[in-house]
């Protein structure tokens, strides 16, 4: 098999990639290891910049987004039960959108499959070579078939644990590990309040988001050595109520757990992004605490400079976009990591933090809640407009 490019893994960025080339000529294909039916069951995040909501509509894959995305004006921060909005749309000009990830990957598969470039899923024993000459080529196995795919470039989205980064010559790698997790339930109820809140509480930070106008994602702050089985669900809705507030607290309806998992919070970018024909996107080359929501939009950012980069390659022989990609991402990356590592530490409680830190955590909440200058920097690094 040949083809121009070859992305590694079915994630928002690979997938999105794949359709943005394919609609601007590119002849590409996507090696995913697991299912079709695993990735688009994988719950991830769920709030887009409005970059991201236009780069989606762009290359095709807009429609149910535009449909059932909620446009978000605003987002709370309660401290301690007390509730405080921040105008996002009257700070910045622009909203944010509530859709999952989960609902984007589908869009993006169908997308794919409907214009005959279905993922290959279940793609077994991948490994590149040759990624630093001019002929990289990739062998997998696919149905028990020995499989060789040559290429020209080769798109590493295949997340934190895949094959890709290992390759990436003089790697520079950092790194920020924290002490807790998040515990989270998906649960088909009516979200307790219209727009995400985030929670400052003195038993641990709590978010309440939305996947729906039905579909609720709520999460708390829990110990690394937290275990699921300590945690049916009536604790966790207690424990919610407790931390979000007696005002939304009356307002949270409970229901049993769709999904319900601990997730380590954790920061990592791994620089340069590209080495030779190979080049990184996605989770591959960076993770952010969610805490920002900048995950699945630092992803579909990657997929855009890329594939803007390839593009340029193909159409018209310039290879100036595909030098400087690693470096215009990488630029963003680090402003997101720097916004949602000061929201994590502005939000939760640190196990070995120190009477003094708390009272530095509680001035810093009272600054964001009084100034307005604080609020404007806020709003614009959450929709997106102060990254760039």
């Amino acid at each position: 098999m040949r083809t121009q490019v070859t992305i590694i893994g079915a994630g928002p960025a690979g997938l999105a990639l794949s359709q943005m080339l394919h609609r601007a000529g590119v002849d590409n294909r996507v090696l995913e290891r697991r299912s079709r039916a695993h990735v688009e069951g994988r719950i991830r995040a769920g709030v887009l910049e409005q970059g991201s909501v236009e780069f989606l509509t762009q290359i095709g894959a807009g429609e149910r987004l535009k449909r059932d995305g909620l446009t978000e004006t605003g987002v709370c921060l309660a401290v301690d039960g007390d509730v405080f909005r921040i105008d996002l749309a009257a700070l910045t000009g622009t909203p944010v959108t509530v859709y999952g990830q989960t609902e984007i990957t589908k869009d993006l598969i169908e997308a794919l499959v409907q214009a005959d470039r279905a993922p290959v899923f279940d793609a077994q024993n991948v490994e590149l070579h040759r990624v630093a000459g001019p002929q990289p080529f990739i062998t997998c196995s696919v149905d028990g078939r020995h499989e060789t795919i040559e290429c020209e470039f080769i798109a590493g989205c295949d997340g934190s644990h895949g094959v890709a980064r290992r390759l990436i010559a003089n790697l520079a790698v950092h790194e920020q590990d924290v002490p807790f997790g998040w515990l989270g339930i998906l649960a088909d109820v009516a979200p307790c309040h219209t727009e995400l809140v985030y929670s400052s509480h003195a038993r641990g930070f709590a978010l309440a988001s939305m996947r729906s106008r039905t579909r609720s994602r709520y999460y708390i702050q829990v110990p690394l050595a937290e275990r699921l089985d300590d945690w049916p669900d009536e604790r966790l809705w207690d424990e919610l109520a407790l931390r979000l507030g007696p005002g939304l607290a009356a307002r949270i309806e409970r229901g049993s757990a769709l999904e319900k998992s601990i997730a380590p919070l954790r920061s990592f970018v791994g620089e340069p992004m590209a080495h030779g024909r190979l080049f990184l996107a996605g989770d591959a080359a960076h993770v952010v605490p969610p805490t920002g929501a900048k995950g699945l939009n630092l992803a579909l950012h990657d997929a855009r400079l890329l594939g803007e980069a390839l593009i340029a390659h193909f159409r018209y022989g310039n290879d100036a976009p595909l030098a400087t990609y690693s470096q215009r991402a990488l630029r963003r990356v680090w402003r997101a990591q720097r916004f949602s590592w000061w929201l994590t530490r502005l939000m939760h409680r640190f196990p070995a933090s120190t009477g003094f830190e708390r009272k530095i955590q509680w001035a810093e909440l009272d600054e964001l809640i009084r100034s307005p200058a604080a609020q404007e920097s806020f709003a614009q690094n959450y929709v997106g407009v102060g990254l760039d």
